[in-house]
């Protein structure tokens, strides 16, 4: 097989293609930047922006499967950024595989694509797409799913949606760094009463969904044209999994507390002001952020068991060990 994956130098999408490469496959990153580790693993590496029509059309080029990973993630920013790179870039790909012969497209979505401002508990892939969106990430993720989803084609190119939840793990630069610096300044507070629960992924078994999704992706499967919510098979309690890592880190337990309604209200004025004086750094809190820290999200697996024996590689504790491991790192010169 030889497979494109968008975004391959980012968090799980090296993830991904170290596990296509451990099979074997003749693997092609195309990405913004360079990256030492794909030089390691003796890839082909494109330079190139998703917002390149022309530079994605090169690129999936003699591929007969794309992994769509790349993305803008985030809460804060402008909708014309989110939507040119969320959504015109995934465009683009879906363009490009079907101008360039290619068979798969596995597109790396997100739950927030159905979040409506409600706790789901253990929500199915039947929730419909919201009305309205509290940011521009999920919004311009919707939008892009539901397109590849809609170019799926039993005689053409065959599409699937992967919504993993909650990415953690060793070498990630946006979750768990955050967590823990914002520990160290002491700006970490505990948003609602600490009950809400939460599925979250490891990235290798996020990855290794991918894979498992494109190996049964083919004509007349139930997995053509269908999304999918990617998580372990057992939710946590987020905070007390937040105290889990601090303690870990040799940080002290979340003590300070915030009231669900206190962090919304909180959030909506920091994004009138930060609007209105168009100021770009992400606001400490926003609505989204606040709904997401003090509501229960869970979500099943039922569907991608079923469908594509979706089944996690790596157990919570040998996840964990690896992640403490890289600890150091994230820390960097405020390791303990």
């Amino acid at each position: 097989m030889k497979a494109l994956v968008t975004g391959g130098g980012g968090f799980l999408g090296l993830y991904l293609v170290e596990q296509l490469v451990d099979r074997g496959v003749r693997v092609r990153v195309f990405s913004r930047g360079d990256y030492p580790r794909l030089r390691e693993l003796g890839v082909e590496i494109v330079r190139g922006d998703v917002r390149d029509a022309a530079a994605v059309r090169q690129a999936c080029a003699g591929m007969e499967t794309v992994f769509h990973v790349a993305a803008l993630p985030g809460v804060w920013g402008t909708w014309r950024t989110y939507h040119d790179i969320n959504t015109l870039g995934t465009q683009h790909v879906l363009q490009a595989c079907q101008t360039q012969g290619v068979r798969r497209l596995i597109y790396t979505s997100s739950p927030s694509v159905v979040f409506d401002g409600q706790p789901h508990d253990q929500g199915t892939e039947e929730l419909p797409y919201p009305s309205r969106y509290l940011c521009h990430y999920p919004h311009s993720k919707a939008l892009a799913e539901q397109q590849v989803l809609a170019a799926n084609q039993d005689t053409g190119l065959l599409t699937c949606a992967l919504r993993p939840h909650l990415v953690w793990g060793p070498r990630d630069n946006h979750l768990i760094p955050r967590l823990l610096q914002r520990a160290l300044a002491g700006r970490l507070r505990q948003v609602g009463p600490g009950t809400n629960r939460i599925s979250m992924t490891y990235v290798e078994n996020a990855a290794a969904a991918h894979l498992q999704a494109a190996d049964h992706l083919q004509p007349g499967s139930p997995v053509a044209g269908q999304a999918y919510f990617i998580n372990e098979p057992e939710p946590v309690n987020l905070w007390n999994w937040i105290n889990e890592i601090l303690t870990l880190a040799g940080l002290p337990e979340v003590r300070k507390r915030l009231s669900a309604t206190s962090a919304y209200r909180l959030g909506g004025l920091l994004e009138t002001i930060y609007g209105t004086f168009g100021l770009s750094a992400e606001p400490p809190m926003t609505r989204f952020v606040a709904l997401q820290l003090s509501q229960s999200h869970t979500y099943s697996i039922e569907k991608a068991r079923r469908d594509f024996g979706f089944t996690p590689l790596v157990d919570y504790a040998t996840g964990l060990s690896r992640l403490v491991a890289d600890f150091p790192r994230m820390l960097g010169d405020k390791a303990l």
